[in-house]
């Protein structure tokens, strides 16, 4: 498939295509990401499968960094690409990676020596304890890799590598899925071998692309550089956001799990930990579309474009829609076969899951306007908005839903938090693009 540049007007067919890369890889690795679960929940048990879920917020909220500098730095980096800066755009992708990794080293080691008081202060019990220990530290070795991984995604959009990019992303998830069959199934090593299996599905999907940009003469390659804390600080604050919807959902899943525990038990857990991994899959489409698009917005600001960038806005609230439609109905006339994947075996845990997962899946129909809103003003080097946004959609209108809603509703209040939470966003959503029309599209 030919790539599509930065700086061609799009069509539906042209941005579909630049986009369907990175839609593809959020989704593989949406996949990838829940086959852990899958083979421990059907090979190791639920008391396994509880401990993976128990500590995996924690995992995911200290790779968030990853998320903030590749959605960050690609839209800072596309901003001054379009501004016809090539050098100097290479020069602070190098800084950003080189920070990444310095940083992300630090965090993992943090975690590493504390993650038994984090296991046993988050609610884990004797019986469950050492699994999240062995499962959290074999990661959290792996970190680094996993940071990268997240940031090359973004970056390799940048470089008009898309495709090169869903190419590793796929064999990543094959790697993860390949080593969770040999290590878990057939070498019976549980909750270790899932771990372990997924941490070399990460080295995958960050050596190869580090491999790739150094490289020199390619769109964007390592080159000399130096600490430059006016860009770093820009590209945090742009992707803030998207560190605050990974650090968020790592603390709104712990006040699930505590409501959950009130009104059902560890069952309530296990339910919520399967919804999550199926919402996952289905919003993958939406994050997806969000980092791809991002670059676009980017440099068609930077170039001063706004004309293509009105195309670009409202081609894609066009797709976000017909998106939401369509995941929505899979959602809900799915619900049961998907929770009998994981929890066949227990005929009272799937039906409540499913249950669950057919009222959670109505917030398919609106999360995608308020994700992609925030990409877009992410795109704009407008971070203040792009993380108010997701602060408000993923952190507090869902912590202020699933405190108050089971108070009045009892379990089903839990199941629609997240309902009213996105409800409450997309009207913040429309209003700030309201208010700032002028300015951006006009």
């Amino acid at each position: 498939m030919t790539n599509v540049g930065l700086s061609e007007h799009f069509t539906y067919r042209k941005l579909i295509r630049f986009v369907l890369p990175c839609v593809t890889m959020m989704i593989v690795t949406s996949v990838y990401c829940i086959v852990d679960g899958f083979f421990v929940s059907n090979c190791a048990g639920k008391n396994a499968f509880t401990a993976l879920n128990l500590i995996y917020p924690v995992l995911m909220a200290l790779g968030a960094l990853g998320f903030m500098i590749g959605t960050g730095g690609s839209a800072l980096v596309a901003f001054t690409l379009g501004e016809g800066r090539k050098e100097r755009a290479n020069q602070i992708f190098t800084m950003l990676i080189l920070v990444l990794t310095g940083a992300g080293a630090v965090l993992s080691m943090v975690g590493f020596i504390w993650i038994h008081p984090i296991a046993l202060a988050l609610g884990a019990t004797p019986a469950i304890v050492e699994d999240c220990v062995i499962y959290g530290r074999i990661l959290l070795a792996s970190n680094v890799f996993f940071m990268l991984q997240n940031s090359y995604q973004s970056f390799l959009v940048t470089a008009e590598r898309a495709n090169m990019g869903l190419g590793i992303t796929v064999a990543s998830g094959i790697m993860n899925i390949i080593m969770d069959f040999v290590l878990v199934y057939l070498l019976d090593l549980g909750i270790a071998g899932a771990a372990l299996a997924t941490a070399a599905s990460q080295m995958v999907g960050a050596v190869i692309p580090t491999i790739y940009f150094l490289r020199p003469n390619n769109r964007l390659w390592f080159t000399r550089t130096r600490l430059d804390l006016s860009a770093l600080g820009k590209a945090c604050m742009n992707g803030a956001s998207e560190m605050m919807t990974n650090l968020s959902t790592s603390v709104v899943t712990i006040l699930y799990n505590f409501q959950l525990m009130r009104f059902a038990g560890e069952d309530g857990v296990a339910a919520y930990g399967i919804i999550a991994y199926v919402a996952f899959i289905f919003m993958a489409l939406f994050f997806g579309y969000a980092v791809g698009c991002n670059p676009l917005v980017g440099f068609n600001y930077g170039a001063g474009r706004k004309k293509e960038l009105r195309n670009l806005f409202s081609k894609s609230l066009s797709i976000t829609g017909i998106a939401a439609i369509v995941i929505t109905f899979l959602a809900v006339w799915f619900a049961t076969p998907l929770a009998k994947m994981f929890v066949g075996y227990d005929p009272a845990l799937c039906e409540m899951t499913a249950g669950g997962l057919k009222i959670y899946s109505l917030s398919f129909l609106l999360c995608g306007f308020n994700i992609f809103g925030s990409a877009f003003f992410t795109g704009l080097g407008n971070g203040k908005l792009s993380a108010l946004i997701s602060f408000l959609r993923t952190l507090v209108l869902q912590i202020a839903a699933v405190l108050t809603l089971p108070e009045f509703f009892g379990m089903v209040g839990v199941w629609w938090a997240v309902v009213v939470a996105e409800a409450l966003t997309l009207l913040v959503t429309v209003f700030l693009f309201a208010v700032n029309r002028t300015k951006y599209l006009v």
